[in-house]
């Protein structure tokens, strides 16, 4: 599954309109935490707890 990171005013524009992978759980599902925030991994193998409300799900 794919994201695409909207990022915010403070997120550098590197890292905004990029897609992103998300983590998964051995059953299958999407890593996400209680707070609405979501496990991700980047293109260089970097992961990241981000928000989950800049993220929309790219389909394919």
């Amino acid at each position: 599954m794919e994201y695409q990171y909207l990022g915010d005013r403070n997120t550098t524009l590197i890292l905004k309109n990029k897609l992103r992978k998300a983590v998964r759980r051995n059953d299958g599902k999407c890593k996400r935490g209680k707070n609405g925030t979501m496990l991700v991994e980047f293109e260089n193998g970097e992961k990241h707890v981000i928000i989950g409300r800049l993220l929309r799900k790219v389909k394919k």
